[in-house]
């Protein structure tokens, strides 16, 4: 599921202006993916705060600080023509103030229930999610709304955002971190009935070859092919480069520290690794 404001008839952004993606690591390349196949000639900045990973075990009070002003930085640095909050993280807890702070389009995400809820045949649906996301009011919301008569059941995985994180670092990860994760949702009460698993972190999905091997008839979904249309209907209209259109990727952390994560990055379009 999304959220984004609407542009205005009167904008009309430079053809070099960026798509700003954000999250607090890699998780956001999930995102990305979709994004650069709706819109190839979309300039993208990606900004990693690896400064501030893992944002699912900080409290409401720092995310909700620590994002807008990010993002401000960011936005006044590379003159984005839109934004896109890849984190679900920071989404169920910073939107609002992210929107307050920048007039600019902003596009989110949240935990993917809707179309959980559609697809699931058993009525038992699983959230994998970082401690933060599952327990936020935003959720319970969500459930209420798409999910009221199914069974919805959440387990925190951190262990996936560092997995993931070193999967891209090209580390090896021991499959017990993915049984896990999965085990998580099965051992809770209907847990053996669950069909669908929806991955409410944008780190996750670069596991989902890992996360399927272990669990068996389930399917898994997420939110970055709607992320990707949403951001598409917003910027149609608009003009491009007519070049091959520029990617670059900031982060927050030591740009020497994450070099081991550019034989990854090459895959995406990066060619380097840049400091904020």
């Amino acid at each position: 599921m999304i959220m984004s404001l609407p542009l205005t008839a009167s904008q009309n952004p430079d053809p070099a202006a960026p798509i700003l993606i954000f999250d607090s690591g890699v998780g956001g390349l999930s995102v990305l993916k979709e994004v650069t196949r709706a819109l190839p000639l979309a300039p993208i900045v990606y900004a990693a705060d690896h400064a501030g990973l893992p944002y699912g075990e900080k409290s409401e009070a720092e995310i909700a600080a620590r994002v807008p002003a990010l993002l401000g930085r960011l936005v006044e640095r590379y003159n984005p023509r839109l934004v896109t909050i890849a984190c679900n993280t920071a989404c169920t807890i910073a939107l609002s103030h992210v929107r307050a702070a920048l007039n600019l389009p902003v596009v989110g995400t949240v935990p993917a229930i809707k179309p959980a809820a559609i697809a699931t045949k058993s009525g038992v649906i699983g959230l994998l999610g970082t401690q933060a996301t599952i327990r936020q009011a935003y959720v319970d919301q969500l459930e209420r709304e798409f999910a009221a008569n199914l069974t919805l059941l959440r387990y925190a995985a951190p262990e996936l955002v560092h997995a993931a994180e070193a999967k891209m670092r090209g580390d090896a990860i021991s499959d017990d971190v993915y049984v896990s994760a999965i085990n998580g949702l099965r051992n809770q009460p209907n847990g053996s009935q669950m069909d669908v698993v929806i991955l409410g972190c944008t780190h996750f999905p670069l596991l989902i070859d890992e996360l399927a091997k272990v669990a068996g008839n389930v399917s898994f979904v997420d939110g970055a092919k709607g992320i990707a249309r949403r951001i598409s209907h917003l910027c149609d209209g608009q003009s491009w480069p007519e070049n091959r259109p520029l990617y670059q990727f900031v982060t927050t952390g030591d740009p020497e520290m994450c070099a081991s994560y550019l034989p990854q990055l090459i895959e995406f379009g990066f060619r380097q690794i840049d400091g904020l």
